[in-house]
């Protein structure tokens, strides 16, 4: 042999090197002390060596697709959250599209959503919690949000419901869950489908009737995303969770082309029986390998990205404490400041695991959003919109503005009000107290007509204690 007696030990070697390269070049690059006028973004990765190892045991692999890593992660990450099946996927908007499309499953019989058929959602969030309900030919029906909360208002929800009311499908706001009980109890009450785009809120906690479980499993099918600036990441990745079998069946046809085999890759007829069924109107015997119950997707995760969230859900429970803390920081840092701004307040019954800290500009105090925005920005400080605002107004809805393609029951105000007023700030495990810090200074600068010399005093009693 050459200069390794193994294909283990030269693994070894080759690890070590890279754990060398990560504490002498990406290590220090993580710990670099803030200074005034470092940039400070809204979200970023926090690792170290361990993802970057799994990482390299994953290449060396070199099995390029789904593989053992994923395997590791949905077994771990089902545990974790408490579900019974949990599926990878290569993005968090893969991840709605396939959550939506197994509602169209005809394996669902009378609950089938159909061309057609309503879908309660809110136009004040991400677009791809809707994208996927137009897209299928299904009809979204828009409800006004409430604040502080920035989540749907659960009293508008019989005036949204019609005999053609299949499902309601919304996300939980930057961490802060919706009125779970509330929303739980309209779908149990018309027999509709929940599901809980849980993207921006994974490890967020909910109590009903005295149990506690975890948002993206009190409804029948949750999801999460693993892009880089969310709770956790894969790099690009997400994740279909269900404790529904027959659910979890379609989501797997789904996402793997739709077909009806559920042999995993790399492996043929586990059920014994791949040469002698028979399937719709093809011949009997056909290879039940490329049998299609569904017209699918390939949404597969690599293992290459399995392979960082196996490491990265290790990690996750400190991440969820750190974010909490640092919003709490900036909650109170920001409490003087009530009178020009809305400042967020959790949904009641919950243990938030926090995405972003939300703030609207009153409008009535003289300020306004894009004018404080853009001083924040100016100093360094990412900020970034509750996304779409008001989805209906965008450009990628000119074309059905006014036809029969969505429905809005009442008004959109309280989403056009967060449309023109409202922002939010990062709190990411990578946050030091140094940047809330500073970020808490630079939000009081930019509505400083408002000030008053105590709170100028309190500014920098608070910034003191936290630099100190």
């Amino acid at each position: 042999m050459g200069k390794w007696n193994s294909e283990a030990e030269a693994r070894e070697e080759i690890k070590s090197l890279v754990a060398e390269y990560y504490n002498e070049f990406k290590k220090p690059e993580q710990e670099k002390p803030f200074e005034e006028g470092d940039r400070i973004s809204y979200a970023s990765r926090v690792y170290d060596e361990k993802e970057m190892l799994s990482l390299t045991d994953a290449t060396l692999d070199f099995w390029l697709t789904t593989g053992r890593f994923s395997d590791e992660f949905e077994k771990n990450f089902a545990e974790w959250i408490g579900v019974r099946f949990a599926n990878l996927v290569n993005s968090g908007s893969s991840a709605n599209l396939l959550a939506f499309m197994t509602l169209t499953s005809p394996l669902l019989g009378e609950r089938q959503v159909l061309p057609g058929d309503e879908v309660i959602t809110v136009a004040a969030g991400f677009p791809t919690t809707v994208a996927p309900i137009l897209q299928y030919g299904a009809v979204p029906v828009f409800v006004d949000v409430k604040l502080p909360d920035y989540n749907i208002d659960p009293a508008l929800l019989e005036a949204a419901v019609s005999d053609k009311t299949k499902a309601v499908m919304i996300a939980h706001t930057l961490g802060n869950p919706f009125d779970l009980k509330a929303v739980k109890a309209f779908c149990d009450k018309y027999n509709l489908w929940l599901v809980e785009d849980n993207c921006d809120a994974l490890g967020t906690k909910y109590t009903i009737d005295g149990v506690t479980k975890f948002s993206g499993t009190w409804g029948d099918i949750g999801t999460s995303s693993f892009y880089p600036p969310h709770h956790m990441t894969m790099g690009e990745g997400g994740c279909v969770y269900t404790d529904d079998p027959l659910l979890n069946r379609i989501v797997k046809s789904l996402r793997d082309w739709g077909r009806d085999c559920v042999c995993p890759s790399g492996h043929d007829n586990i059920c014994g029986h791949r040469f002698d069924g028979q399937f719709g109107q093809l011949p009997q015997g056909y290879d039940h390998k490329y049998v299609y119950s569904h017209l699918g997707y390939n949404l597969k995760v690599t293992d290459m990205q399995a392979a960082v969230g196996v490491e990265q859900l290790k990690k996750f429970p400190s991440f969820i404490e750190k974010r909490k803390a640092n919003w709490k920081y900036l909650r109170e840092a920001l409490s003087d400041l009530e009178d020009v701004l809305i400042l967020p307040e959790p949904a009641e019954n919950s243990d938030p695991s926090w995405f972003g800290f939300l703030i609207s500009v009153k409008p009535e105090s003289g300020l306004k959003r894009n004018d404080v925005t853009r001083y924040i920005e100016d100093h360094n400080v990412q900020t970034r919109l509750l996304f779409s605002g008001n989805l209906t107004l965008h450009p990628c809805f000119d074309q059905i503005r006014g036809t029969d393609k969505y429905r809005v029951p009442g008004s959109l105000d309280v989403t056009n009000y967060i449309m023109n007023n409202t922002f939010w700030i990062g709190v990411y495990p990578g946050m030091t107290e140094e940047k809330l810090a500073y970020m808490s200074k630079v939000i009081h600068e930019a509505v400083y007509p408002g000030m008053t010399e105590e709170k100028l005093a309190y500014m920098s009693k608070v910034i003191h204690e936290a630099v100190k």
